[in-house]
């Protein structure tokens, strides 16, 4: 029986699942998405897309570090004023004609949107794609009350009518082929005209109609926001398809789902955003479609705008001085755009709504973790710690760092057990080893044994217990033909390296003198 966990990341259990925190850890879930070519193949070509037109467009951008360096500049502003920008913000929107609501966790958040739904007598919502409603599991909430929630967002669409799970924090279908889009719609989709392609066009057009009624008759719409403005009480969504707008004008209420650190101190400053994130998360020099509201506008509009501001662990995460960085996230997932991890396993290994390198330390955070059997404590290791990530972070996140000091954390955290894991053991052996030249000097010989079971090409694949730890997940290079010490020998006949090898031998020497 193999183990799904790697060398170095404590074993985990069951764990109960939530859109947060997964029921597998990282290396149990990934293995069986590297075993999905189909995926694999999906996820290169459309990040390989996505990254070539975000440098494109960066690039053209002589004051690039100047806009990252504003961005993070505002929003360490925003974590350091965050209960006088909330209060601030709150005290606006109620002066334009908005309730404001506040949610400890997705518990509350869910209640209090169903209630405003309820008191609609509506049994169906239209949505914008929002990252905080999937936080929350708002749709699974609300089908348990018998309400309908309909995505607009067509790559959320695809992921609802596929009874599926987002994987990407922009493109939630990215792990699906146009083929595989087609065959959801024609097997779930009401109205589809027979002898419908996978062209992109016709999925367009089916998907349009599909969702044109429901734009028409819908009485209240759910979005969530990429911005809430604490100045003006504004909160803004940017999207591509038009369909945001749709939802945010046409309904007679509007719910939206903001989480707390999603502020911006002053109008102005969309200024920053408003540049960083489309050619972060799309490539494109601006958004198609930017909507901004504040309040309510008799005669236009939503008549009832009410916003629901979602704690569910920001402010545990806001409190610790480390790793609140992570609530810098303006969710453009150009880090997932580049994380070679994430190329190959997809968002699903991640089992949190939030995946890739920021979801790796957001994740932890807003969970907390519960110990090592915990799935949130594996996903600080699911990272090559290339740096990638920070490179292309509009708002300059250290997410490396932020991955080691979790790593850190976890190890501190199981420094107390008395039965030591694989890793514990592994290090200790390497310890009592390394600790004597003659012990260190007895392991050398060994490793022409190495060289006898590695292949043609040079690599130990397959190591029995406890070394297979290793050698499921990577391989091993062979070990070299002629070690230091031996070279050091032959080529320095006077022995000097054996002297300062061998304590013992040295004292005794010295002894002599």
């Amino acid at each position: 029986m193999t183990s799904g966990t790697f060398l170095g990341i404590p074993r985990r259990h069951r764990h109960e699942e939530s859109p947060l925190r997964g029921e597998t850890s990282f290396p149990k879930a990934a293995k069986t998405a590297l075993a999905n070519d189909q995926l694999r193949r999906n996820l290169k070509h459309a990040t390989g897309t996505i990254r070539a037109k975000r440098a494109l467009v960066v690039n053209e951008m002589p004051d690039w570090e100047q806009l990252r360096d504003a961005g993070a500049a505002v929003k360490t502003d925003v974590m350091a004023r965050m209960p006088e920008l909330l209060e601030q913000f709150e005290a606006k929107v109620i002066e334009r004609g908005g309730v404001v609501h506040w949610a400890a966790d997705a518990a509350e958040a869910n209640a209090i949107v169903t209630e405003l739904v309820r008191a609609q007598g509506v049994s169906e919502v239209i949505k914008v794609k929002s990252m905080a409603t999937q936080e929350i599991g708002l749709n699974e909430y609300l089908e348990e009350q018998g309400i309908a929630a309909v995505e607009t967002d067509l790559a959320e669409l695809i992921v609802q009518l596929g009874h599926d799970k987002p994987s990407h924090i922009l493109v939630p279908a990215i792990h699906r082929n146009r083929t595989e889009v087609r065959d959801i719609f024609l097997s779930e989709m009401t109205g589809v005209v027979e002898g419908l392609t996978d062209e992109p066009k016709q999925l367009a057009m089916a998907a349009r109609s599909y969702l044109r009624a429901k734009f028409l008759s819908a009485k209240v719409a759910i979005s969530g926001t990429n911005f809430g403005i604490a100045e003006t009480g504004t909160v803004g969504v940017v999207e591509s398809e038009g369909n945001g707008r749709m939802c945010v004008t046409l309904p007679e209420t509007l719910i939206t789902v903001m989480g707390i650190e999603k502020l911006l101190p002053r109008f102005e400053d969309l200024e920053v955003f408003l540049q960083l994130l489309p050619r972060s998360s799309t490539g494109e020099r601006m958004n198609p479609y930017t909507s901004l509201w504040t309040g309510v506008t008799p005669g236009d509009g939503p008549q009832n705008f009410h916003i629901v501001l979602l704690d569910n662990g920001r402010t545990n995460a806001l409190a610790d001085q480390v790793g609140r960085a992570a609530l810098h996230c303006i969710r453009c997932s150009a880090c997932l755009n580049v994380c070679p991890v994430y190329e190959r396993t997809g968002g699903h290994a991640y089992g949190s709504v939030y995946p890739g390198p920021i979801g790796a330390v957001l994740t932890p955070q807003l969970t907390g973790i519960t110990g090592h059997d915990d799935p949130s404590a594996s996903l600080p290791y699911a990272s090559s710690l290339c740096g990638a990530c920070y490179d292309v972070c509009p708002v300059k996140i250290p997410i490396p760092d932020l991955l080691v000091e979790l790593r850190a954390r976890a190890v501190d955290a199981d420094r107390s057990r008395t039965i030591p894991g694989g890793w514990d053991a592994a290090m200790r052996a390497a310890a009592w080893v390394m600790s004597d030249a003659k012990r260190f000097a007895a392991v050398e010989k060994t490793l022409a044994v190495g060289r006898l079971v590695a292949g043609p090409d040079k690599l130990i694949s397959t190591l029995p217990p406890p070394g297979s730890a290793w050698t499921r997940t990577r391989d091993m290079p062979a070990p070299p033909k002629q070690t230091f010490r031996q070279w050091w020998k032959e080529s320095h006949p006077e022995g000097s390296i054996a002297r300062s090898a061998d304590p013992a031998d040295t004292e005794q020497k010295d002894g002599h003198r």
